[in-house]
């Protein structure tokens, strides 16, 4: 049997990645319009409902609009875009994140791909929001650093390009610091967290790769967990995943390219027990298990077949 994926924004960075994953795949056809095409509306629209399923790699309102043009109740969609991430309609597409989640996705018609950080952020708190030892209550932090590739063509041009407008020469860059990312709703939804988390992002002069860290109090919590209590937690959560590993806190330094070009998720513990203090890191490649990668896993378990299908492990 094969499937026919048409994706909605295919020239842009995610969609580039994801036609790479799927180039080749026995069993998947992909709709390609001709660039001429691309902007034909009639054109996009018979592709959005002709094909079986739709990978979305839009801006937030055109993916909204690209939804509401598709008429075909087989067609099944994956959003990209953070437009449906917090909806309640939308199944959220992380697999690992509960139980039962694989197979709330393999069922669905429409899935939210989750977003680069929150994907860091969730992987690492849910488990041990889940487990009850952090509370939901607690005021959580993130910080987090990625590639510039996670900005789109416009953020890579920035970086890579002497001649555009904004064209920087810097080697680390904040932002967000309004702090009401479009992300924060998202994570503070899927770790079922009391507070929104407060979020510290930042863009680094690298292709791509990503590291999100949490710090964490473990003596100001009424548990009192130890790091080992933490760690297991994590072991546990993810002891049947083929995309998330994690690894001993054993190493001094953790770099951002330490999971660049692979679609996996690696999470570390690290801390003082003598101060009962502890640093939680994940490294993922925002291109990867932070958009490309995951939109492929969930377009896999969708279709019945192997989660880790033309992933990069």
């Amino acid at each position: 049997m094969t499937i026919r994926v048409f994706i909605d924004g295919a020239v842009g960075t995610t969609g580039l990645e994801i036609r790479e994953r799927l180039d080749g795949r026995e069993g998947i056809e992909q709709l390609i319009l001709a660039e001429a095409d691309r902007k034909d509306p009639k054109k996009r629209e018979d592709a959005l409902n002709s094909a079986d399923f739709v990978i979305l790699c839009l801006p937030d309102e055109a993916a909204r609009e690209a939804v509401a043009m598709i008429r075909a109740d087989k067609v099944r969609v994956i959003d990209a875009s953070t437009a449906h991430r917090v909806a309640p309609d939308w199944v959220y597409g992380f697999a690992e994140l509960e139980p039962g989640q694989m197979t709330a996705i393999a069922e669905a018609s429409r899935v939210s791909n989750p977003g680069c950080y929150p994907t860091g952020f969730l992987a690492l708190v849910r488990p041990l929001v889940r487990a009850g030892l952090v509370p939901l209550d607690h005021s959580f932090a993130v910080n987090a650093v990625s590639g510039y590739s996670g900005g789109g063509k416009s953020m890579i041009a920035e970086f890579e390009d002497e001649t555009s407008e904004g064209f920087t020469a810097t080697a680390f860059r904040n932002y967000g610091l309004s702090l009401d990312h479009k992300h924060v709703p998202e994570m503070q939804k899927h770790a079922r967290i009391e507070y929104p988390p407060i979020f510290q992002p930042a863009v680094v002069r690298t292709y791509r790769g990503m590291v999100v860290e949490v710090p964490l109090p473990l003596h100001a919590f009424t548990r009192r967990p130890s790091i080992e209590a933490i760690e297991n937690a994590l072991r546990d959560a993810y002891k049947e995943s083929a995309l998330v590993r994690v690894l001993p806190g054993d190493v001094s330094t953790v770099s951002i390219e330490e999971d660049a070009g692979t679609d996996r998720l690696s999470l570390r513990v690290f801390g003082n027990a003598e101060r009962g203090q502890a640093r939680l890191v994940a490294t993922l490649d925002n291109l990867g298990k932070g958009a490309a990668g995951a939109a492929v896993q969930n377009l896999n378990i969708m279709a019945g077949l192997d989660p880790a299908a033309g992933l990069v492990l």
